[in-house]
């Protein structure tokens, strides 16, 4: 009986086709579906929380398209890499392997997961959209500052950012252009930012450790993961 109510509740809320067989409604317009849906408005919660789960779902696809996955695709690489058990030779094979190990696939679920979960936390649409544009600024400036700081591990597709990024002017208006992006979000924006930058060191060490430097997939993971994290806290605190 929920699951009917929940599926007339979706129907009248959104655009999704659902139809409730057992009281044929569909998209409620007569004053006796409206009564059929005020009597189950307590329901409202959580027909909200799938719509949010939703949301968090479309858009996170979209920006995994849009982007072609390569970055996702980067996350589970370097998971993998930090997996092998071995010297740098092993690990970079690892990451070169066109499949996706274990470690691989459960950085991507939980990524995913994560994503969903923080998109849907936004509380309105606006907040969203500041959101997600700050988050993107955030990610891409921290790529541009592991170019700056960082050496590439071999040969590769780090090799000509690493070498054109140590050039102090470009990472100095690369900063002014990221401030200048930021403040719409207010303290928030800097909070996320500093979150960002912190896991960028980290994930940076993390490297040099384990692969004698950084790389195209270390690049690209670290935008999924300091997106992930500006949104977290872009969705969590109240600006």
């Amino acid at each position: 009986m929920i699951l009917k109510s929940l599926e007339a509740i979706l129907s009248f809320l959104t655009i999704l086709p659902i139809v409730d067989k057992s009281t044929a409604i569909d998209k409620p317009t007569n004053l006796s579906d409206i009564y059929y849906i005020a009597k189950n408005m307590y329901l409202f919660p959580v027909a909200g929380a799938i719509i949010g789960i939703l949301m968090g779902l479309i858009i996170t696809s979209a920006l995994i398209i849009l982007t072609g996955a390569s970055h996702v695709d980067a996350l589970a690489d370097f998971a993998d890499g930090l997996m092998v058990k071995g010297g740098k030779e092993l690990r970079h094979k690892a990451m070169q392997d066109p499949g996706n190990g274990s470690a691989g696939i459960a950085a991507i679920v939980l990524y995913i997961t994560g994503m969903i979960i923080a998109i849907s936390s936004f509380s309105y649409g606006f907040k969203l959209m500041t959101g997600i544009i700050v988050a993107e600024v955030i990610a891409k400036y921290v790529m541009a500052l592991e170019a700056f700081l960082g050496r590439s591990a071999w040969q590769g597709l780090s090799s000509p950012f690493t070498a054109a990024m140590k050039d102090k002017r470009k990472m100095l208006s690369a900063t002014a252009l990221m401030f200048g992006a930021i403040w719409i979000s207010g303290y928030v924006g800097f909070l996320s930012l500093g979150i960002s930058v912190a896991l960028g060191f980290l994930i940076q060490r993390i490297a040099n450790r384990s692969f004698g430097g950084i790389s195209g997939d270390v690049i690209g993971a670290s935008n999924e993961i300091t997106r992930l994290a500006s949104l977290i806290v872009l969705s969590s605190v109240t600006i």
